[in-house]
């Protein structure tokens, strides 16, 4: 049996005199026309400005491009061998000859899906998206339209695709909510694949180009994940960066320039990670309580914590944190001295981000008595192991 037991004591007071004391965060400005900061684990808004806005996404959206690509490996429907073909219309639409970002497929060749994939992430190639697209659904239309259904279902309420590229469309339209949940999404649920957005460059038809993403180059812990560019959307980035477990998503869009994109993103980033305050909760061998024993010389034994235990939390985490003590009792004797029996977790919503296991402080030997040993049969009897 789990027992589960809430440490209402100097765990928790520390994080309610912690918040109580934290002076408030000064309020963040952005040059970006629309921006979006959210705690990964807990899917927490940190920050935000004119978020629910539709706007010209450009190049980001391809996120949900890979989305359907992703989904579809998951589901078994197509694996990282199977070729594509790369069709006149991927060729020159998405090809050298139309200006765009592309990988140089060569017209009528058969690529492997898994090179697509690393032409769409690294290189925002337009010819691999749209050979995606007419290979998986037939024509670009159709998987626009597939694209569009798939995104209300994951709760985009903003996205409507009319391409698979984010080429300029009146009716193309996204809000960085819609890419910060969507960024999310792949970071939580496609880990295989979600390591292409780290990949610092990619060749193919011998040619090689660097990923655009400017996070990529010097900002410590970034490993994802889109930027995109037009005329009418200016330059946008969806980013994503991971500092001693605590990951966030950041999507700025609506600036003019390369350098202010850059600039916007890790000013963001820095803010949002200088929000967090680290508590001690535990320290090596402190007692965090106690376990029923059955069969041994002692009824009960104390357990104590691994190591030192601290956390990071966020100011919205430590309005909500719970600690609790985890184990699957009661034990039954022999206990070792050292055996783990269970973990300290901190949970947020339900999720836990942090745990630590908890050890038997003492050794306990089995009873021979006849008495004790009948006591606990009944006991076992009455309540289960």
């Amino acid at each position: 049996m789990i027992r589960t037991l809430f440490l209402l004591l100097a765990a928790l007071s520390v994080f309610t005199g912690g918040a109580a004391a934290q002076t408030p965060p000064a309020p963040f400005e952005t040059k970006a026309l629309e921006a979006i900061l959210i705690n990964s684990r807990s899917g927490h808004v940190m920050f935000e400005k004119d978020a629910d806005t539709a706007i010209p996404p450009a190049s980001m959206s391809k996120l949900m491009t890979m989305v359907m690509v992703f989904e579809a490996l998951k589901a078994g429907k197509l694996t990282m061998d199977q070729e594509f073909t790369i069709s006149e219309n991927a060729w020159r639409n998405g090809g050298a000859s139309s200006g765009g970002s592309t990988m140089y497929a060569e017209l009528n060749s058969r690529v492997k899906l898994s090179d697509l994939i690393q032409g769409v992430i690294v290189q925002s190639a337009n010819d691999a998206c749209i050979a995606i697209a007419e290979g998986m659904a037939g024509s670009e239309q159709a998987f626009a339209e597939r694209m569009t259904k798939r995104a209300k279902e994951l709760g985009l309420k903003n996205a409507v695709f009319k391409n698979a590229t984010g080429l300029p469309d009146p009716d193309h339209r996204m809000s960085v909510r819609d890419l910060s949940i969507l960024a999310r999404y792949i970071i939580q649920n496609f880990p295989e694949y979600y390591k292409y957005y780290s990949q610092p460059s990619f060749t193919w038809n011998k040619i090689t180009q660097q990923n655009r993403n400017p996070l990529l180059q010097d900002y410590p812990g970034a490993d994802g994940m889109k930027t995109g560019y037009t005329k009418e959307a200016g330059y946008g980035l969806v980013g994503s960066a991971n500092h001693d477990g605590r990951r966030l998503i950041m999507v700025i869009a609506g600036l003019s320039s390369i350098t202010d994109r850059k600039a916007e993103a890790q000013k963001l980033l820095d803010w949002g990670f200088g929000q967090f305050q680290e508590f001690s909760l535990y320290e090596k061998g402190e007692k965090v309580g106690k376990a029923t024993v059955w069969g041994g010389t002692a009824r009960s034994v104390d357990l104590v914590t691994a190591d030192d235990f601290r956390v990071a939390l966020s100011p919205a985490e430590q309005q909500t944190v719970e600690v609790r003590l985890a184990y699957t009792g009661p034990l039954m004797a022999p206990v070792k001295a050292g055996d783990t029996v269970g973990s300290v977790r901190v949970i947020v919503q339900g999720d836990i981000i942090a745990d630590i296991p908890v050890l038997a402080a003492s050794g306990v030997d089995v009873d021979r008595s006849m008495w004790s040993r009948a006591l606990d049969s009944l006991m076992i009897m009455a309540f289960g192991s």
